[in-house]
């Protein structure tokens, strides 16, 4: 019931946000019911395929969500200025690796927040999603330190779940 209510709640600020300025026109009536039956039913639906549960609405995990994004973008940043140092030089000299980087993550949302990540991070690209892990294409073998991966991979159950978790581990190929 709580997910229900969140994300009853979520869609009616989403919609109003969405909606441009509030006029009381002559069209305001209907732009209002059509908002209302499209919230009620989006919610409907969502009850009639069962997915309304915790990784559907994650309304627990939002504060986390929003530290994790925080620390995410940090990790962009010098992501970039490492592969810009990489590429600047006048010879470049990269060592592309393929590494299995392993997934312990609680939730298929922590597995997706996780493979996302390394994709958005500058240097590496998640090529394939396997049962225990993923399989990792790194720019440079300096992206490739498991630890990173291990920290990177315990915050993004935490951001997923809200709930802190043992620490993943990556190892090289």
């Amino acid at each position: 019931m709580f997910y229900g209510i969140s994300l009853t709640a979520i869609l009616v600020a989403l919609w109003l946000t969405l909606s441009g300025p509030f006029t009381l026109s002559g069209d305001y009536p209907i732009v209002m019911g059509l908002g209302l039956l499209s919230i009620i039913g989006t919610v409907a639906l969502t009850y009639r395929m069962r997915i309304v549960d915790r990784e559907t609405v994650p309304i627990g995990p939002a504060l986390a969500l929003f530290t994790y994004w925080g620390w995410l973008g940090g990790e962009i940043v010098k992501a970039n200025l490492a592969v810009l140092r990489l590429v600047m030089k006048p010879e470049i000299e990269v060592e592309p690796r393929l590494i299995r980087v392993s997934a312990e993550q609680r939730s298929d949302l922590g597995r997706s927040v996780f493979a996302n990540s390394i994709t958005l991070t500058p240097g590496t690209v998640t090529v394939d999603v396997e049962d225990d892990g993923f399989l990792v294409h790194a720019l440079d073998n300096s992206f490739t330190d498991p630890a990173g991966f291990a920290e990177m991979g315990a915050r993004a159950d935490v951001a997923s779940d809200g709930r802190k978790t043992g620490m993943a581990t990556g190892e090289a190929n």
